[in-house]
């Protein structure tokens, strides 16, 4: 069950970079809007944390039993 807090803290450090790629050095939006590959970019990041956290939940139960 140790993976779980890890798999968890793993998919908020990838959201969380998701974010900050998407915004200039002062917080706001580099361009002014995000541009349509900006988003595809967070989107796909946001997916595979998702899927990171899913495997390592399956992975603990796997290993729980």
């Amino acid at each position: 069950m140790s993976r779980r807090p890890a798999a968890v803290l793993a998919a908020l450090a990838l959201a969380g970079a998701a974010l900050l790629t998407a915004c200039g050095p002062a917080g706001h939006p580099a361009s002014g809007a995000a541009d349509s590959s900006q988003v595809q970019d967070m989107q796909h990041k946001l997916d595979a944390a998702d899927s990171a956290a899913s495997q390592a939940d399956s992975d603990a139960a796997a290993d729980d039993n």
